[in-house]
């Protein structure tokens, strides 16, 4: 039984996955625009790589095509996304380099098409229950893939979405803090919202990179050069795991086929 493709989706820092095999790229056309992936197999499994921002970061946070992307990945037979969200940290217990695996979100955001059911569609207008939209089961395999890696990460946390792409002010961190916010971001609503509209099963890992603006004792401006020097160092702990949680899967058995439909008598 052919497995369907696990999709990993990365941002900041992470352009390719160097642990593809036989890379191929495609260009995926959906009604609401294209989205360019790479297929490839890792530990023998196929895997859908898709970078939000594009070739050399060319495509900035509030202008990513979240509905091209999440409706590619469905469209491929996708039914599991792995995410990567570089953050800064709203929690003052939260280092650079420290990893987190999302359970909730508050979103920030204000102009983003948030949904593919706009009332255009032949399904109308639909209320999707997101209670549960950082997976459970595939939040487990993460905590396990950590686990086996040696990488530690937090259980749970509580991800602030904000438009960008400027960072946000104190008084915007303030906010979130008392939203329950852990760490700020800008990319992973409405990702996460639209794969619950598609029926895909997602997972968060959070790599904070940063304290937010006035968090802590951190008095300097935040830099993109702060940030990739964090990058440089932590980024293969998130690979480290990605690695873990497939080869368990390779080495697991192959999922039952579903029952075949009885036939009316």
């Amino acid at each position: 039984m052919t497995r369907p493709p696990l999709a990993v989706v990365a941002g900041t820092g992470f352009y390719d996955l160097d642990a593809l095999q036989d890379p191929r790229e495609e260009t995926v056309t959906t009604r609401f625009g294209d989205a360019r992936v790479v297929h490839g197999a890792w530990h023998g499994l196929p895997v859908v790589f898709l970078t939000r921002h594009g070739s050399g970061h060319s495509v900035p946070p509030h202008l990513v095509n979240y509905r091209a992307n999440i409706r590619a990945l469905a469209d491929l037979g996708v039914r599991d996304v792995l995410a990567v969200n570089v953050t800064g940290s709203i929690d003052p217990e939260l280092a650079p380099g420290d990893l987190l695996c999302l359970d909730d979100f508050v979103d920030f955001t204000k102009q983003r098409p948030l949904t593919f059911f706009d009332g255009s569609t032949r399904e109308g207008v639909v209320h999707t229950d997101v209670s549960a939209a950082y997976d459970p089961d595939l939040r487990r395999e993460v905590l396990a893939a950590a686990a086996t890696a040696g990488e530690p990460i937090r259980d749970g946390g509580v991800y602030a979405a904000f438009e960008g792409p400027r960072f946000e002010t104190a008084a915007e961190i303030r906010l979130a803090r008392l939203a329950g916010g852990d760490v700020a971001g800008m990319t992973g609503v409405p990702e996460v919202t639209l794969a619950a509209e598609a029926d895909l099963r997602y997972a968060a890992i959070s790599l904070v990179v940063n304290p937010a603006t006035g968090v802590g004792d951190a008095t300097e401006p935040i830099t993109m050069a702060e940030i990739e020097a964090v990058l440089a160092r932590s980024s293969t702990a998130v690979l480290a795991i990605l690695d873990a949680l497939v080869a368990a899967r390779a080495a697991a058995p192959d999922p039952a086929p579903d029952p075949a439909p009885e036939e009316e008598a």
